[in-house]
C-alpha cells in the first residue's frame, strides 16, 4: 500500500464512465494482467468493446478512485440484470427458477471491481463497492470471482457475499465462483 495520500471516489453514470474510459482501461489492464487472470492486450480490447455497450445500459452504475493528482487507482461498475439476462445460464449446475427470476431491478450485476497493486490494503475496494451500491434499490448483487484471487474472494466473503454456484462467464474462461449478496431494505 502507498503512503497517506487522499484517494477520492467518484460515482459515475454511464455517460461519465464512457468519458473516463481511458482511466477505467488503465486500472483494468494493469490489474487483470496479473495472475490468475493473465489477460492480454486483446482481452482488454474485447472487455472495452463490451464496456462501451455496458455504459449505455440505463441502470449502469460505476465508481472511479483517483489520487489527488488524478491518477486512476481503482474502478467498479455494473448494471441491473434484465429479464432476458444470460448470467444464470452460465452456471455449471442450474439454480432454481426463483433464483433466476429477473425483472430489470431485482439483481445488480457487479461486472468489475479492481484496485491497482500499490493502493491495495487501504479499503479502496470497499469504498468503490459501497459507492456503486449506494442508493441502489436492487434486492441483491451477483458477481463472478476467480477462485484463485484469494484476496478478492476473502474481501467479498467478509462483506457478506455467499457462493451460489460456479460458472464460466465467457467462452474459454476459467471456472469462477458466483457470489450473491442480499441487500438490506
Amino acid at each position: 500500500m502507498r503512503g497517506p495520500e487522499t484517494i477520492a471516489i467518484e460515482p459515475v453514470d454511464g455517460r461519465a464512465a464512457a468519458q473516463a474510459e481511458d482511466a477505467f482501461r488503465i486500472v483494468y489492464a494493469e490489474v487483470f494482467a496479473e495472475p490468475p487472470y493473465c489477460e492480454t492486450a486483446d482481452d482488454v480490447k474485447a472487455t472495452f468493446r463490451r464496456f462501451r455497450s455496458q455504459t449505455r445500459q440505463h441502470t449502469f452504475r460505476g465508481a472511479l478512485a483517483r489520487t489527488e493528482d488524478g491518477e486512476p487507482v481503482g474502478i467498479a461498475y455494473g448494471y441491473a440484470l434484465g429479464p432476458s439476462t444470460g448470467w444464470w445460464d452460465r452456471l455449471t449446475v442450474p439454480v432454481p427458477d426463483e433464483m433466476r427470476r429477473e425483472d430489470g431491478r431485482r439483481t445488480f450485476g457487479l461486472v468489475e471491481l479492481a484496485v491497482r497493486t500499490p493502493w491495495r490494503g487501504g479499503g479502496i475496494a470497499r469504498r468503490l463497492h459501497d459507492t456503486v451500491l449506494d442508493g441502489n434499490d436492487a434486492e441483491r448483487v451477483v458477481l463472478n470471482v476467480h477462485p484463485e484471487s484469494r484476496a478478492a474472494v476473502g474481501a467479498y466473503r467478509s462483506w457478506g457475499y455467499r457462493k451460489v454456484g460456479e460458472a464460466r462467464p465467457w467462452e474459454g474462461a476459467d471456472l469462477h465462483h458466483v457470489l450473491l449478496l442480499s441487500l438490506p431494505h
